[in-house]
């Protein structure tokens, strides 16, 4: 059941008890518990791959890669525990500052978290807000999306046993990490809060800048998607790129931040990457999630649906020709394929979160950079090509937060720094990463008193 108005105070308040003693635990007791969390969600990856499978409809494998990715995130976040550190910096480059000793800057925590996940990685984008905030020695309330609550609640329960196994309830209370189901008008007063120092959101632009805008004096961390592209130069191994692409464009239908949605190849190879593209997409099973073969299963709900037909037809009748799909059964979208587009079409211009790719030549690599960087949004990109030189130029002039060479953007390890520009949102995350945005710098310079005074 969602919370009411008075159980969401409560568990703000319990957030902020919580915080004046979690601050203070040790880095042994922070790792212990990080570990061991990882070992619960271990012990539940059965029910959780369930639960996502059930909430989400995200197919088997991607479901038990998410889990398995979630395990991971806990472990770095265990083992950074135990790294934060600080610095030392001469303060004596100049006169002024000869008499006093090097300053010493530390991670501290900032305060309670807020945390809000989307339904795509119900598990492991609540780890990539959790594990991090728990490393730095803050109390963290997390929102999971109401189309897949399930993941967050088991999470819960995992945090609780961990804390008991380990006998950690001296250093780290119960409260130090809550799962709040509410309404998003509860929880835009939560999020605003003057009681949470941090608001980490993923989800859409909309909402994300919405909140940013009322978050008045918090630090706000924000990842928002976009429409990822990928370039393919001639001299690219296209039968590896086709592949690549149609896992990457296609995965979990296509509702993944960093899915291929653009695709930028030249000229000289068009016709035969293009054949080798829709033959590879053919491999890809659609149907049932629960199915272990199946790649492509039902988008979130009808709404979703009903919107991304609406915007494949609305680039049709713009000029567009369908290589593949544009058919619909229920909520699920076959894999669809268009060319010859305009830039002012949603697909193109839109992140779709949904299974299109959209196909289009070029004839100079500077021409395909300047296509991909025309758009709102820069969160990541994919580039094949075995140049150095273009390379260099890519990573020199594309305007995105990652660029993954000779794969495509769906490329993203859990400790690496992950983030966008422009539309795509503020911040970074990957486990070190986040813990530095949960925390500030404290500064330490000590005046040295003359020996004879």
């Amino acid at each position: 059941m969602p919370m009411n108005q008075d159980q969401v105070e409560m568990c703000l308040a319990t957030a902020e008890k919580s915080f004046q003693k979690f601050k203070k635990s040790s880095r042994f007791a922070r790792s212990r518990l990080l570990s061991l969390m990882a070992e619960g969600i271990r012990k539940n990856k059965e029910a959780l791959i369930s639960e996502i499978i059930k909430q989400a409809g995200k197919p088997f494998l991607a479901s038990e890669v998410e889990v398995t990715r979630a395990i991971n995130t806990f472990t770095i976040a265990s083992e950074e525990a135990k790294r934060i550190g600080g610095d030392v910096t001469p303060v004596d480059i100049d006169n002024g500052g000869k008499p006093f000793s090097p300053a010493i800057s530390y991670w501290v925590g900032r305060g309670p978290v807020f945390g809000i996940s989307p339904f795509n990685f119900p598990l492991n984008l609540a780890a990539h807000k959790v594990a991090p905030a728990l490393a730095a020695g803050v109390s963290v309330i997390l929102k999971p999306p109401p189309q897949a609550p399930g993941a967050a609640t088991i999470l819960e329960g995992i945090f609780k046993e961990a804390i008991k196994e380990g006998k950690l309830e001296d250093e780290i209370p119960l409260g130090t990490f809550q799962v709040l189901i509410c309404s998003n008008e509860l929880s835009e007063k939560a999020a605003t809060d003057p009681r949470i120092q941090t608001l980490s959101f993923t989800g859409s632009a909309k909402v994300g800048w919405h909140l940013q805008s009322k978050a008045i004096g918090k630090k706000v961390i924000l990842e928002l998607g976009g429409n990822a592209a990928v370039i393919i130069h001639e001299d690219a191994d296209i039968k590896r790129a086709a592949s690549r692409c149609a896992v990457g464009g296609f995965t979990y239908s296509g509702q993944v931040c960093i899915s291929v949605q653009r695709i930028f190849v030249h000229q000289k190879i068009e016709k035969d990457f293009t054949n080798l593209f829709l033959k590879e997409i053919e491999r890809l099973k659609v149907g049932n999630p629960s199915d272990k073969e199946t790649v492509i299963g039902p988008v979130i709900d009808s709404g979703a649906a009903d919107r991304i037909m609406a915007w494949i037809e609305e680039s049709v009748k713009n000029g567009a020709k369908i290589l593949c799909g544009g058919k619909r059964e229920g909520n699920t979208i076959f894999p669809t394929v268009l060319t010859h587009t305009k830039t002012s079409d949603k697909v193109v211009c839109e992140e779709v979160f949904g299974p299109v790719v959209v196909i289009e030549s070029y004839s100079e690599f500077s021409e395909a950079v300047q296509r991909v960087n025309d758009s709102k949004y820069g969160l990541q990109a994919g580039v094949f090509t075995d140049s150095a030189k273009l390379i260099h130029y890519a990573t020199e002039n594309l305007e995105v937060g990652g660029i993954i060479i000779n794969e495509t953007p769906m490329f993203r390890a859990d400790n690496m720094p992950y983030g966008g520009i422009k539309e795509s949102g503020l911040g970074r995350e990957g486990v070190k990463f986040t813990i530095e945005e949960f925390c500030e710098r404290r500064t330490i310079v000590t005046w040295n008193a003359p020996v004879n005074s």
